[in-house]
Parts: structure tokens; sequence; C-alpha cells
């Protein structure tokens, strides 16, 4: 699901938003699927502008575009399944729904079945507070490996990128919120990224030539970790099962 949604920016930054980066995520059941449809509707009535730039890259007809022609050109609940389906390497929103009974929903009961009866909670995405948004993503796409999902702004002050299942969104700001030498001084993380296995991933980093604040290594109930400092100085730690 598209993530990191807001109305207008911060009065002077205008631009269209700008999905660089597309994935495949896993897919939801069908009872997700419908509500996100709606959701993805809403975002577009109440004027979200980063939904625009989903909206231009998935669908054809308003590639043309300008997010605020997106956002004033009609969009209906049929637009909104197709940009899912879309999203998702389908063609069509009927084509959708085949491919998730395929894979074993065949009846709402089922769906129903399988819904909880309580909210659950999907994805936590830290936000990261960096001063050069277009460097950052080049820090995490060429030495980490994550893709670009999107950047707001021109110039841009917002962004997120993603491996995997792991988003970070990226917020400009012009001077540090915290202190470099109290940040190093208590390790204070900005975020927390669990691996499968951690050995690899460090070593491709170290190859890399990524800063490190802390090396491999086994912590005292068992976990595998090291730590990554960014060049805005946050701090990212990622664990993996012990051996």
């Amino acid at each position: 699901m598209f993530s990191a949604v807001g109305r207008n920016g911060p009065q002077g930054r205008t631009g269209n938003a700008r999905l660089l980066q597309s994935t495949t995520r896993p897919m939801p059941n069908l009872e997700n699927l419908k509500k996100q449809a709606k959701l993805y509707l809403r975002w577009h009535r109440e004027g979200h502008y980063p939904i625009a730039a989903q909206i231009r890259a998935a669908l054809p007809r308003f590639q043309h575009l300008t997010d605020q022609a997106v956002l004033e050109h009609s969009f209906k609940l049929s637009d909104a399944q197709e940009l899912i389906a879309r999203k998702a390497g389908f063609e069509n929103w009927e084509a959708l729904l085949r491919g998730v009974r395929a894979k074993g929903v065949h009846t709402m009961k089922e769906v129903h079945a399988e819904t909880p009866s309580k909210p659950t909670l999907l994805a936590a995405e830290p936000q990261l507070f960096v001063a050069d948004i277009t460097a950052s993503c080049d820090f995490y796409t060429q030495k980490l490996g994550f893709k670009v999902a999107f950047t707001y702004g021109e110039p841009a002050f917002y962004g997120q990128v993603f491996r995997d299942g792991a988003s970070l969104n990226l917020r400009h700001l012009d001077e540090s919120q915290m202190k470099a030498v109290l940040r190093a001084k208590e390790d204070l993380l900005s975020a927390s990224i669990t691996v499968d296995d951690v050995k690899p991933l460090f070593l491709e980093f170290q190859a890399a030539g990524v800063a490190f604040a802390q090396t491999l290594k086994t912590e005292p109930w068992g976990a595998r970790t090291f730590i990554v400092r960014d060049p805005d100085g946050n701090l990212l730690l990622f664990a993996g099962r012990g051996q």
C-alpha cells in the first residue's frame, strides 16, 4: 500500500509527487483489497497530493496530467480498483480477483473467516530527518540496495525508500534535530529493521563501503546485529537470528 500520504506540502513547496519505482508486495485477501480501493478513493476526494503520483504512474489515461489536474479529474471506485490491480501486476480488477481466488480465497464466507474481528496493524514506517532528499535517496539506493518509492516537491522535501518489506520515510530538515555527539554517545536509533539472515547483508554493505556505527556482533540475548550510520547521522539497526 502507498504510504506517507498527506495534504498539500509545506508553504512555499510546490511540484508533482514523483513515483519513481513500484514494487509487488504480498497480496492481501479480497476484503482488504476492497477496503484499499475505498481508501484510495477517499484520498483522491480529500485532495491528498501523493496519491496523484500513483494514479499517474499506473493509469495511462492520467499520465499527461499534473498532480492538481489528477486530483480535479473524475476518479471513481472502478478507477481505484484498477489502480490496485495494476500495482499488483494485473491488467484490471477482474484479473486481480481471479488471481486472489486462485490462491485459495473462493467465497466471501472464507474471506470473512480470514479477516480478524479487530483492526490489524499492518506496518510501521520510521521517519528519518535528512538535509538533502536527493542525496539521501542516492545513499539508500546505491549503498543499501533500497529503491525509491516516491519523492515529493520541487525541490524534494519528502520521500520514501524501501527494500523488500522495509520502508523508510525521508523528511527534509535544514538542521539536525539531534546533536551528533548525543546520538553517538547514547546509540540513539532512528530505525530498527529485522532481517532473515543478517550476515550476508552486513557483508553486502561492507563491500559497498557503508559506514558502520557498530559492526556485526552477537548480542547477549542471541540476536546478531549491526548498525549503519547514514550521511545525516541517522542510526539504523539491522538485526537477525543468532546462529
